[in-house]
């Protein structure tokens, strides 16, 4: 047996559903659509009912999980594929192209008029028009791929280009408060507030009273220290200040200087006067520089990478002071 299904009457033809059937079927509660119907779709994990080429009019079906929905009185199936199965396709039309579609089908009898009970991959056959559309499905049936077929196509022409005519229409489900992976459509609303689905590049949270998805941005952490910071010798250290949140470092820091005065040269530049170092955690991805003044002069200071503060210029006065407070701007970075 290759695709099977739980939960549906003794089959008609075989021996209904088995132990084994039990066993590989997806049990457990899906995602909700609404208050009665599950979210029918491909039970994510690795390539579930991977399609490949296998014959000039043939299309092979790998192993696969799923839930295949019904009308609402019918509820859902859960079903396996067990071992890749081969579905073929009905040569092309003589004047125009077609769209076909590979799908799950669930067959009750109990709800049907085909008098079986089994499920099973099968090809649903598209209407052959000069702008080919996919075709309806019926009821308790999964889509899973949609096969362009040409005009005139047959074994003997060459068949099918699958590589061209195959168009990927698995969608995703997850067990209910799973986040929804990224598959085909992404048009549909959600059933509840507070559900998650992957967009390919987001996750995006549903909001039932606004009625739309919005991209989910975590709630902020803001961490603040105010210790920690290795005063070099010279300095007396009067505050350091640093707050990460939303990604970014805020950092202040005011200095004193002991001792003489650090005499400044005419063009301004000190040879990288060390003031102190910052924790690590909080320290830059990159060097950056800030502005620093005592009230009376002003120059930069550096970042580094590896957490050291120096004083790179100084203007005004010709000298850093020991009798004043020196500041540094505060600033953001990243860490």
């Amino acid at each position: 047996m290759t695709v099977r299904t739980a939960w549906l009457l003794p089959g008609v033809d075989g021996p209904g559903q088995t132990r084994e059937d039990t066993r590989l079927a997806p049990l457990g509660t899906m995602s909700p659509e609404s208050e009665i119907r599950t979210r029918d779709g491909v039970i994510p994990g690795g390539d579930p009912f991977a399609a490949t080429a296998a014959g000039a009019m043939d299309l092979q079906i790998g192993i696969g999980r799923a839930v295949v929905q019904g009308t609402d009185a019918q509820g859902a199936y859960p079903v396996a594929n067990d071992a890749p199965a081969v579905v073929t396709f009905a040569d092309g039309n003589a004047q125009f192209a077609r769209v076909d579609a590979v799908v799950i089908r669930v067959y009750d009898q109990l709800f049907d008029t085909e008098g079986q009970n089994l499920c099973r991959l099968e090809v649903v056959q598209g209407e052959p028009t000069a702008t080919p559309t996919a075709p309806t499905l019926p009821s308790a049936c999964l889509r899973l791929w949609e096969v362009t077929v040409p005009a005139g196509a047959s074994a003997g022409v060459g068949g099918i280009d699958f590589g061209a005519a195959l168009a990927d229409r698995r969608r995703f489900t997850v067990a209910a408060g799973g986040i929804i992976p990224l598959g085909w459509g992404l048009s549909f609303a959600g059933a509840y507030d507070g559900q998650y689905r992957d967009n390919g590049g987001a996750l995006e949270r549903w909001s039932a009273p606004l009625e739309q998805w919005q991209t989910y941005r975590p709630p902020l952490l803001v961490e603040t220290v105010t210790s920690g910071f290795a005063i070099a010798a010279g300095y007396t250290l009067n505050s350091y200040r640093a707050r990460r949140g939303n990604g970014l470092v805020f950092f202040s820091l005011e200095v004193r200087r002991n001792g003489a005065q650090l005499n400044v040269p005419a063009a301004g530049n000190i040879n990288d006067e060390v003031v102190g170092t910052v924790p690590a955690g909080w320290r830059p991805a990159a060097d950056v520089d800030m502005a620093v003044s005592d009230g009376f002069g002003h120059g930069t200071a550096r970042l580094t990478t590896g957490g050291v503060i120096t004083i790179r210029t100084w203007t005004g006065e010709g000298a850093l002071h020991n009798d004043r407070n020196i500041r540094m701007s505060p600033m953001y970075f990243l860490p």
